[in-house]
């Protein structure tokens, strides 16, 4: 077995290098793209939502391949995908050729993001892998703060195709090996004979199905909400009388943010409950909303709020489904979880466009602000649920 830090290190290193150039990487490269295809914008945006819908679909699948065959292969596979599916998008002379690399990128994403990577950890320490969760987000958390730079860097020097195909090589050469040394080989699992009336362990208990549709419910609704804030943050915030220069200004406090709360989760959460960071991470989000509806003179205080709420609830999405339903098919359940969640990110971005379009910016924040209080109305009756465990 791997020291754990071994563990950590490796995966979280991978984590900063998957998100930066999948999730993260459109926003820097969709206008050079545009220049230089003349595509149009919304069909580049829309290769990201088709890879997340396609990461969505194929995440039960994924947890069912972690649960049986550990995270190690799984999480190699992603590499090997995002790396062949970048290279696509370098290459792709047309539109379809490029959306169809994003398929590719989002089998990889489905197969090498967070849950994954969560799921991976909860195969190899149990219930005791709170801590190596918390540790690969704090990595995490750094994905757009080194690779923003780095892809604004490679797209000046190699364009945009010159950054897809460094990426590529990157995952090749860089996080395939992270994989295959970092982590350590498990045991394939074998399923216990299927006895008469017993449940298979892809299965929840009759008592662990309220419980587990509220917590998928919430983490739907969550990732919805906070899809829409981090697409339109900007529009949102010059809706309370800021310049743009001010909007983008203070959109940059949410990365510091999020890592902050979730140092604070690392030092304060350890020793609680993870359904606390779970109310703890749901209560900032809401006030953080309420302040950017309110008086523009709050817009800071509701970001770093804000931030620290999803940056909390990136922990609580893989520790809270850990400490509720065990470490028994906990790949599995986290691939159902996913399914929803992905879904709801994918199409967010067209629903806030909506929403801004058809209730203007201050009507949108009060949608959020609703979808928030909803999000808190779910989450208050897992509190008892999970402290029976």
């Amino acid at each position: 077995m791997r020291p754990r830090w071994v563990v950590v290190s490796a995966i979280g290193v991978a984590q900063i290098l998957a998100w930066g150039s999948t999730y993260y990487l459109l926003s820097l490269l969709a206008g050079p793209i545009v220049t230089d295809t003349g595509w149009p914008l919304a069909w580049v945006f829309g290769a990201l939502s088709v890879g997340l819908l396609v990461s969505g679909i194929i995440s039960p699948r994924i947890g069912h391949l972690i649960d049986g065959h550990g995270g190690r292969p799984v999480l190699a596979a992603s590499a090997l995908l995002m790396g062949v599916g970048l290279c696509g998008a370098g290459l792709a002379p047309t539109l379809p050729a490029f959306i169809a690399a994003w398929v590719v990128i989002g089998a990889g994403m489905g197969a090498g993001l967070y849950d994954p990577a969560f799921s991976a950890l909860g195969r190899i320490y149990g219930e005791a892998a709170r801590p190596a969760i918390t540790q690969v987000t704090l990595f995490g958390g750094f994905a757009s703060t080194v690779c923003w730079p780095l892809t604004a860097i490679l797209a000046e020097t190699l364009g945009w195709r010159g950054t897809c195909l460094t990426y590529a090589a990157i995952h090749i050469v860089v996080v395939l090996p992270l994989y295959l040394f970092g982590m350590p080989r498990e045991a394939r699992s074998t399923p216990a004979p299927n006895l008469a009336g017993a449940a298979p362990r892809s299965s929840l208990r009759p008592d662990q199905r309220g419980p587990f549709l509220l917590l998928a419910a919430g983490f739907t609704l969550a990732y919805a909400t906070m899809t829409v804030i981090a697409v339109q943050l900007p529009a949102l915030l010059q809706a309370q009388g800021l310049t743009l220069a001010a909007a983008v200004g203070l959109g940059v406090l949410i990365g510091p943010s999020q890592v902050g709360g979730r140092i604070l989760e690392m030092v304060f959460g350890r020793k609680t409950h993870p359904i606390w960071s779970l109310v703890a991470s749901t209560a900032l989000v809401a006030i953080g909303i309420l302040a950017l509806a309110g008086d523009g003179r709050l817009a800071a205080a509701g970001i770093i709020l804000y931030g620290m709420g999803s940056g909390i609830r990136s922990i609580a999405r893989g520790t809270v489904p850990l400490a509720m339903f065990g470490r028994e098919g906990y790949a599995i359940l986290m691939g159902r979880l996913a399914l929803p969640t992905l879904l709801a990110t994918a199409v967010a971005p067209l629903l806030g466009t909506w929403l801004l379009a058809g209730l203007g910016p201050s009507g949108t924040l009060y949608v959020l602000l609703a979808a928030s209080l909803v999000n808190a109305a779910l989450v208050l009756p897992l509190i008892p649920m999970a402290l029976r465990r």
